[in-house]
């Protein structure tokens, strides 16, 4: 097999993979915008809560991105989609904050049973997501 055969296939990769990474970066400087806490900061102090709270966010927005790879029809759809797991996850954390009125302190404080059930939420949002874009 020719190198030369490969390269469209290896183009349309590079196009998708460094778009997805892109977006991921992007979903996270927005995701960290939107709460008031400083998630990175707190994470690399130790802070359990935060991790979990932005690690189920995260992978809550990859997997409907994964998803939106898989199975849009183009390139630009494959951003639509992605755009609209950022949104998703966005909403998701609004609404538990709507449902913890002190989420933003229990995280600063470290308090991991909110952390965590906020990244499970991001998670089943995502996951959901998803399976909807299939």
């Amino acid at each position: 097999m020719e190198i030369a055969s490969q390269l469209p296939g290896i183009v349309k990769f590079l196009a998708y993979f460094v778009s997805a990474m892109v977006l991921t970066v992007f979903f996270l400087i927005i995701y960290v915008q939107v709460t008031p806490y400083k998630e990175f900061n707190l994470i690399d102090h130790g802070n359990a809560a935060a991790a979990y709270s932005l690690s189920g966010a995260l992978l809550g927005f990859v997997l409907p991105l994964a998803s939106a790879i898989i199975h849009s029809v183009n390139f630009y759809d494959m951003l639509l989609w992605g755009a609209v797991a950022l949104v998703v996850q966005i909403l998701v954390y609004l609404l538990v904050r709507l449902l913890f009125k002190n989420l933003a302190a229990a995280i600063q404080e470290g308090t991991v049973s909110k952390g965590l059930f906020l990244g499970a939420l991001s998670l089943a949002a995502g996951i959901l997501n998803a399976a909807c874009m299939s």
